[in-house]
């Protein structure tokens, strides 16, 4: 009996929990709704503000006595002239057979560099490790005048292979610190047993520690891609030709004519340009967030 007493008890707390202030729908809203309302605001606008120009005419984006968060008159004009009057398309082009070669050739690298530091004993792994990372530290512009005079003596300018062996640079330390917490996080124990099996250590990292990193891996690549593709001093330092700019150089270059802004067409090509990384975000988004997660916690 009193064991049925008190779990009646306790149920009868736990409805009344499910009444409280913190559970009403009043309290849902003001705890969640509105702030997931407000940050899907501060994160939609742009694109809504950079839509919204793109289509909008010359003389509309002029007009300053109307409302600019609605467009009037839609047209795409500035598409087809960004479209057929410039580049753009080459652009693109340039950008994705960079961001995807280099990204390709980083991640190999990063691999490789992350499981022996995360996994091999010897001696100076610790060291290398944070060299690594400090690597990943000094910024692009104290590195572009000796790149300069690499891809001089290599003459390599206006070259694809000016921006694929630069942009390693900051992608494989980043890739190798972001993947060397992520190996850590795989038990040794699954490849200790594939050792004993008579497995080879490359196949045991090819077999078992590459397969369950997959989530990390692709993460890994997700961010490298994003920053080759939106990378700008080495492609403005190293790609001289309209015909070989990538898309962030060749937009403000050819766009922007001294104190004059093609607004409409500025708009139009950010908005195109960003398409490529939202898709890819979309795609692996659960990978990325299962990968991101487990880098952040272990190791």
């Amino acid at each position: 009996m009193a064991a049925t007493r008190a779990v009646i008890g306790r149920s009868k707390r736990y409805g009344k929990s499910k009444h409280e202030i913190g559970d009403t729908l009043l309290g849902r809203t003001f705890r969640v709704y509105i702030p997931v309302l407000v940050f899907i605001f501060i994160t939609l606008f742009p694109f809504y503000w950079m839509a919204i120009t793109s289509i909008k005419s010359d003389s509309e984006l002029l007009d300053h006595t109307r409302n600019p968060l609605f467009v009037i008159q839609p047209t795409l004009d500035h598409y087809g002239n960004l479209l057929g009057k410039t580049n753009f398309l080459r652009w693109s082009l340039n950008t994705a057979i960079v961001a995807i070669v280099s990204t390709t050739i980083s991640l190999l690298c990063s691999i490789l560099a992350g499981y022996s530091l995360a996994r091999l004993r010897y001696r100076g792994s610790t060291a290398i490790g944070w060299g690594v990372f400090i690597t990943y530290l000094v910024p692009p512009t104290l590195l572009f005048l000796p790149l300069a005079f690499v891809i001089t003596q290599l003459h390599l300018f206006n070259n694809y292979w000016s921006l694929i062996l630069t942009y390693p640079t900051f992608l494989i330390p980043f890739c190798t610190w972001l993947l060397m917490g992520y190996f850590r996080g795989i038990p040794r124990e699954l490849e200790e047993a594939a050792l004993v099996d008579g497995a080879s250590r490359l196949q045991a990292m090819v077999r078992i520690a590459i397969p369950l990193a997959l989530p990390g891996i692709l993460s890994a690549g997700m961010f490298a891609f994003t920053l080759s593709w939106n990378e700008f001093l080495y492609s403005l330092i190293f790609m001289s030709d309209t015909a070989m700019k990538t898309i962030p150089v060749g937009v403000t270059s050819e766009l922007i004519k001294g104190d004059e802004f093609f607004w409409g067409q500025l708009m139009a090509a950010a908005l195109l340009g960003s398409i490529p990384v939202a898709l890819l975000y979309s795609f692996f988004v659960d990978y990325f967030v299962a990968g991101m997660t487990a880098g952040a916690v272990k190791g």
